[in-house]
């Protein structure tokens, strides 16, 4: 538990004495705990984890680690339990529509999407949308929709931008696993991530080639604000929104032809 602890607190870049501070315990008991002389009280070790911002499936990592039950339940997104939670997200996709909208896994595996996104995946390759199919391996994998984005090398540095900040933060192997995969796909554009900061776009455009035309997007990405569930805390969405008039003028008439969407929530 202590070398794990100690992990936790190298990677947020912190002194035993900063998270001592955090935390409001003296540095000597932090590091007693660290080095295993001193086991924390349950209480202790959620603050601690807290001041660290451990996700709440290596909070259960650090729990057992200390000899404690885990904490937090992980569940199905099926689960009884989660009918309410499952509800919700398909209100924000369902009522994201006529725009894209999809939510994914804690390894960008696609878990749900509103009906905006089958046809930009229209034509892709079995072999990629089966389940789990990975969104990040759909978008840059040379079968999958990299042929048809049309900045294809500035959406590819933001999306390898964004999982190399993630699988740091994380230490998950597969999301560094994922990263050199997806590095190593070739590219015909190729674009320093540097460049995106001094980009002239107020955020990082997805510009895509599709049956619509040519179309542009940004997006937001929506997490559960308190989550005290595993899956609930893991779980994020990502919409897209309209970058153009021709954009938002064809995701109009695409919600023309839609009946009404049927689902949970309603």
């Amino acid at each position: 538990m202590g070398e794990l602890l100690r992990n936790w607190r190298q990677r947020r870049r912190l002194t035993q004495f900063d998270l001592a501070e955090m935390a409001e315990v003296s540095t000597r008991h932090v590091s007693f705990i660290e080095t295993g002389r001193s086991l924390p009280s349950r209480a202790l070790l959620l603050r601690l984890a807290d001041r660290l911002d451990v996700p709440l499936r290596e909070r259960n990592q650090l729990m057992t680690a200390a000899g404690l039950a885990p904490m937090y339940a992980e569940r199905s997104l099926d689960d009884p339990a989660l009918r309410e939670a499952h509800a919700a997200i398909e209100m924000v996709l369902y009522g994201h529509e006529p725009h894209p909208a999809l939510a994914v896994d804690r390894h960008w595996n696609l878990i749900m999407h509103n009906r905006a996104v089958a046809p930009l995946l229209a034509g892709i390759p079995d072999f990629l949308l089966a389940r789990p199919s990975n969104v990040l391996r759909v978008s840059l994998h040379p079968e999958g929709l990299a042929p048809r984005i049309i900045n294809l090398g500035e959406w590819r540095a933001h999306l390898l931008h964004r999982l190399r900040h993630l699988a740091d933060t994380t230490r998950d192997p597969f999301l560094s696993t994922l990263y050199d995969e997806l590095a190593a796909y070739p590219c015909d554009d190729p674009y320093d991530e540097s460049e995106l900061s001094a980009s002239a776009h107020v955020a990082v455009p997805f510009r895509v080639r599709s049956e619509f035309g040519d179309l542009a997007f940004i997006s937001t990405i929506t997490v559960f604000g308190t989550p005290l569930e595993v899956t609930l805390s893991e779980l994020a969405i990502e919409s897209f929104f309209p970058a153009d008039a021709a954009t938002a003028q064809a995701m109009r008439a695409f919600g023309a032809s839609l009946e009404p969407a049927q689902f949970a929530g309603h």
